[in-house]
């Protein structure tokens, strides 16, 4: 959903700094089309790292066993802690 929104924005900005022709008064296109193009490249960049930290966060799984012998009775703890 970000990626998305943050191609529409480049898009709009990039159409309003390069194609669009008019002018109105008191607003200068060319630069509203920067600052659209620039929080675009922002929200990507930041949805680049949001998906980083979430990526990241889910390919570790760790795992506790314990299990008791029957003929001791002794109890044995395994831990385990795999990358995926």
């Amino acid at each position: 959903m970000k990626f998305g929104s943050a191609i529409v924005l480049m898009a709009l900005g990039a159409i309003l700094s390069f194609a669009v022709q008019d002018a109105i008064a008191g607003f200068d296109l060319t630069v509203a089309g920067y600052i659209l193009m620039a929080a675009g490249a922002l929200l990507f960049i930041v949805s680049l790292i949001q998906m980083g930290v979430a990526s990241s966060a889910n390919r570790r799984i760790s795992e506790s066993r314990t299990v008791q012998d029957p003929h001791t009775g002794e109890s044995i703890r395994r831990d385990e802690t795999r990358d995926y």
